[in-house]
């Protein structure tokens, strides 16, 4: 029974010792309860008998950060004990007893209302054995009716309210003597087995009303939501230190110092998808391309962003105007990067070189043969007739232009519609531009030969009529084109 006892009492202190990190209903209380229940003794009188005892206890509760709690208390019982055996004289004694003592209390918390507990302490016990007749027992030199006992206890609490308990033990009384059935040579020590069922009540307790293991008292973020994981200070973490709290923020890792939006994502004022820390430009329009640094993409890398870069596929190393096209410092229609003659006196007719034309060199290029056929529309190819990307033309147009160019100047009267027409291939709009720009090249070279700009109408259609399949290489390819169509 001793080893009982001491079992009892040091079990708890070892898994007190090793519970951590949650709060505990009892931490900082003191607990007031009261309960009833059986008595049966264990003494020489060998017949089963239950009588019954009342307690009363206050405990304190040590405060405490883990499921464990550890506590004092302090109890008081009154009650009885019956006993009765045949062979025995006499055969049936009953006494009163009175318990007052104290004990060592550790209280498990397991979920959000249930509590197993153990105690173990010692007591001191006041008993008068009587007859059945209610006569006591003469008391002999040899006979104490006082002595010291080891009590020890195991049962659990539910938590009914905030403060209220339900509580149901079960014990034992264990005595060094044998003098409580009034046997001076009795060959038993007398223990007495216990029972209890009562209520709790908690006072000055300390709450956790977010419940995440932190008291409300040294809570600093009250209200955390439940599963939260906090720090010891009751806040929910914030790893990155962004002042938003990880379960909040949408973008964990963020660089110390780096201003963040309410989610925890860096700003990002031009919402352009580069963050503003990592943006070397910062004001871009909405809904502009970016590369990497936040900056819109220049694809040629001529200084003039594709946004506002109206001849988007310059050549490397070509020097640009603030429209990203080419230069044509004498404005004779020939950009200086193809300029032979860059300095033409404004007004005077140039070749595709930028070069003035000869009147004999345009005498002579009246006399090309005219077609037997007067031609209704032409069709250019832009991958035979374009350099690619761009609206450059290439040497391999010339001829067939020259042709044309010949029938115009043969019939003076005659009125042309120039369309360029692209795949469906890039942006619309970026379309659209390449396309007119392809059309103005033709129209550059016609009116290069001496024909009047009036007599032509220039559109650039992009990629809205196509002829052929986009879905194939070779439907793009008959896609891109210009087209020359006679008008009268």
């Amino acid at each position: 029974m001793k080893r009982l006892l001491l079992l009892m009492l040091f079990l708890p202190l070892a898994v007190f010792g090793q519970s951590k990190d949650i709060y505990h209903p009892f931490t900082g209380t003191l607990v007031l309860s009261v309960g009833g229940g059986p008595t049966l003794g264990m003494t020489d009188y060998t017949d089963f008998n239950l009588d019954y005892m009342g307690m009363a206890s206050l405990e304190y509760f040590f405060p405490t950060y883990s499921k464990s709690s550890l506590g004092i208390k302090a109890f008081g019982a009154y009650g009885y004990l019956k006993a009765t055996d045949a062979a025995l004289t006499p055969n049936e004694v009953r006494t009163d007893l009175l318990y007052y003592g104290g004990a060592l209390v550790y209280n498990l918390s397991i979920g959000e209302v249930f509590f197993p507990q153990f105690s173990a302490g010692a007591s001191i016990l006041s008993f008068k054995p009587k007859t059945e007749g209610g006569v006591v027992l003469t008391r002999t030199p040899a006979y104490e009716t006082t002595e010291l006992n080891f009590n020890a206890d195991f049962g659990f609490r539910i938590l009914l309210t905030k403060n209220l308990t339900f509580n149901l033990i079960g014990g034992v009384f264990i005595s060094p003597e044998d003098n409580l059935d009034n046997l001076l040579k009795g060959t038993d020590k007398d223990n007495i087995l216990f029972g209890q069922a009562g209520l709790s009540f908690a006072f000055f307790g300390d709450t956790d009303e977010d419940g995440d293991g932190i008291p409300d008292s040294e809570d600093m973020c009250l209200g955390t939501p439940p599963g939260v994981k906090t720090d010891p200070f009751g806040c929910p973490y914030d790893e990155d230190k962004d002042g938003v709290y990880d379960y909040l923020d949408d973008c964990p890792g963020t660089p110390e110092g780096v201003k963040v939006d309410r989610a925890g994502c860096p700003a990002d004022t031009d919402k352009d998808g580069v963050p503003d820390y990592l943006d070397i430009c910062t004001n871009t329009p909405r809904n502009v391309r970016v590369d990497q640094y936040g900056c819109p993409v220049d694809t040629d890398e001529d200084g003039v962003p594709d946004y506002l870069d109206q001849c988007p596929s310059t050549l490397p190393g070509v020097t640009v105007d603030k429209n990203g096209c080419p230069l044509d410092t004498d404005g004779d229609g020939v950009f200086d990067v193809f300029d032979k003659c860059p300095n033409t006196p404004s007004g005077v007719q140039v070749d595709s070189t930028g070069c003035p034309i000869k009147k004999e060199q345009v005498i002579k290029e009246v006399q090309v043969p005219v077609p037997y056929e007067v031609t209704k529309e032409f069709v250019l190819s832009a991958g035979a007739s374009f350099r690619s990307g761009s609206s450059e033309l290439l040497p391999a147009a010339y001829a067939d232009l020259d042709r044309l160019a010949a029938e115009m100047i043969a019939d003076g009267k005659s009125t042309w519609l120039i369309e360029g027409h692209t795949d469906n291939v890039g942006k619309p709009e970026v379309n659209k531009r390449i396309s007119l720009q392809r059309a103005n090249a033709v129209l550059k070279y016609l009116t290069g030969k001496g024909i009047d700009a009036k007599r032509f109408t220039v559109r650039g259609m992009g990629h809205e009529f196509p002829v052929a399949d986009n879905s194939t290489e070779e439907g793009r390819a008959q896609n891109r084109r210009v087209v020359i169509v006679r008008l009268n």
